[in-house]
């Protein structure tokens, strides 16, 4: 699998004929918006596109790992503006990914002499086998040409199924990560700055979240100045499936301490930092419900929450897997920012902190009992933190590609405001 990874890489380097495609991007605005959804099932976070000629609605799963846009194409799907990229052209001669060619009816996912596609979904753990096409895409009220992976579930009868751990609804996955495939990287121009913003939804009941194409809205009603740390690159990657020698193309971050309730938890610190082999580190992923810690943070944080927890008379009960630290609900009360637990403070690359409340440290389980929502990743974890979805709820994060920064808000809840629209108080987004 280690090959497949290797010919993805080349491939979206070889790739960047995108600009010779005469991408109709000028009738993009300088902020393009796309709704997102929660699924109660899997917590994952999803938004909807519009693909080919006519018009296939596709729910497509937001990860900000992802290296490519890709749909799953099967007999029930047909485009007349699919165009797919020749394996005997100059941009895909030397990428290694090889060349796919089909014996039935020609249509997307069903095409000879094509550059082929490694689709990735982390949640399946393998490399699907595709066809690298371009296609019109709706997003908001703009149509624009894209690059795309596209696969069919028809074609894979085995197990792990392509679509396998997504949402029922959800037929692909919207790739966000620091490639030339990504959808970001596309569309960038001078008129759509590089850089995204994610506004993740904490209600799964008609709460819709933002992602903002183009970077974070400039002046809206509540909205929190945004503060900044550098996005750094581990030079190994740490995707799910990858070669000797990646750079990572995910989002990294520096975490420099952490705090529990003001006060600087003790752990082995050099774990914060990327070795010389690309182990350890703080990264930020949307696949993961939950943040993910290493064991040697997770039990020290675990045991500190407990210890302050208890300095508020908030009563510890029976774990609930896959979570280390439980209590019970009637014993903790509740502030603007969620349930009023100690708070969770990630001190950062410049200085600053992203402080993280309640409603995005806890966990409802039941009626009668709230968890903290940081899991264990064991003792061979790869990366130190992994930061998850639930922590990033009601959260304004932007991702600026031009100069590497993210900026983040803390909690939306502070100013009266959240990132799902159904309550009273939200985001006019």
């Amino acid at each position: 699998m280690a090959s497949f990874a290797t010919h993805f890489f080349l491939l979206t380097i070889t790739l960047l004929f995108v600009s010779c495609l005469s991408l109709p991007i000028g009738d993009l605005k300088l902020r393009t918006v796309l709704p997102i959804r929660k699924d109660p099932i899997t917590s994952l976070f999803y938004t909807s596109v519009g693909v080919g000629t006519p018009r296939h609605n596709f729910d497509l799963v937001i990860d900000l790992g992802g290296p490519i846009l890709w749909y799953d194409c099967n007999n029930h799907y047909n485009s007349s503006t699919y165009r797919p990229v020749s394996c005997d052209s100059k941009s895909c001669s030397n990428t290694g990914a090889g060349c796919t060619s089909c014996d039935g009816p020609l249509k997307p996912g069903c095409t000879n002499n094509t550059c082929g596609a490694n689709i990735l979904n982390p949640l399946a753990n393998v490399i699907f086998s595709g066809d690298t096409g371009e296609d019109v895409l709706f997003i908001s009220s703009s149509i624009v040409s894209v690059l795309s992976g596209c696969a069919s579930s028809d074609a894979f009868n085995d197990d792990p199924p392509l679509l396998k751990g997504l949402p029922q609804t959800s037929k692909g996955i919207l790739g966000l990560a620091r490639t030339q495939l990504a959808l970001p990287t596309q569309l960038s121009s001078s008129e759509l700055p590089h850089k995204f913003a994610l506004c993740l939804p904490s209600s799964n009941k008609n709460g819709l979240g933002n992602l903002f194409l183009g970077g974070a809205p400039d002046s809206l009603p509540h909205q929190p100045a945004l503060l900044t740390t550098p996005l750094i690159i581990n030079p190994f990657s740490t995707a799910p499936i990858f070669s000797e020698g990646d750079a990572s193309y995910e989002y990294f971050i520096v975490v420099k301490s952490i705090k529990i309730g003001g006060e600087v938890l003790d752990f082995k610190s050099s774990l914060l930092s990327i070795d010389s082999k690309g182990n350890g580190g703080t990264k930020i992923i949307t696949m993961n419900p939950f943040t993910v810690l290493h064991s040697s943070i997770h039990k020290p944080l675990v045991r500190d929450f407990v210890k302050k927890a208890a300095d508020r008379k908030i009563k510890k009960v029976e774990a609930v897997a896959p979570f280390g630290a439980c209590f019970d609900l009637s014993t903790i009360g509740k502030t603007i920012t969620g349930l009023d637990v100690p708070t969770i403070d990630l001190v950062l690359q410049g200085d600053v902190e992203w402080t993280i409340y309640g409603g995005n440290s806890m966990v409802l389980v039941n009626e009668k009992v709230a968890c903290l929502g940081f899991v264990d990743g064991g003792k061979t974890a790869r990366t130190a933190v992994v930061i998850g979805g639930h922590q990033l709820e009601d959260n304004l994060v932007e991702f600026d590609l031009g100069s590497s920064k993210l900026g983040f808000s803390s909690s939306l809840l502070l100013q009266n405001a959240t990132c799902s629209p159904s309550k009273a108080s939200s985001f006019p987004f």
